[in-house]
């Protein structure tokens, strides 16, 4: 078996990385995971959080909002709705995330089923828990 696997993570705006990877630890929307080469296959959602990256150059961490990560068992990919790299990540633009999924739970409650709402709280609750992980402060991004 292999002890690296390719990695390629994109979103609408650019490809962050691409490299080999001896593991990448995924938010996923059912729960955490980590991949390493030789993975069962799969395709899972992801939750906002940390994708973390480990490669022969240290690890590495990148904010996503969602999407998808494929798993193929010798590579992840990883489509992010959106998506950067921790060190690009401002209170400003964190601020700006907080606030649409805000705007996306309040339209919920005043359009949707309960179902639909308790997603977009969670939503949100995902979005303020990585702020607090990373050091922006949630509070900041009050409507």
């Amino acid at each position: 078996m292999a002890d690296t696997m390719q990695f390629d993570l994109v979103s609408p705006e650019r490809k962050l990385t691409s490299v080999q990877a001896r593991e990448v630890r995924i938010p996923g929307a059912e729960g955490d995971l980590t991949a390493m080469p030789g993975h069962a296959p799969m395709i899972t959602t992801l939750r906002p959080g940390i994708l973390t990256v480990v490669s022969a150059e240290g690890s590495t961490e990148y904010v996503v909002t969602g999407g998808f990560a494929e798993i193929t068992g010798d590579s992840v990919s990883v489509l992010a709705e959106r998506g950067l790299p921790t060190t690009e990540m401002t209170q400003e633009v964190y601020t700006s995330m907080v606030v649409e999924a805000k705007r996306h739970h309040q339209s919920a409650r005043e359009e949707a089923g309960e179902e639909a709402v308790e997603a977009a709280a969670k939503l949100l609750a995902d979005m303020m828990a990585m702020g607090t992980h990373i050091g922006l402060d949630p509070q900041q991004a009050s409507l």
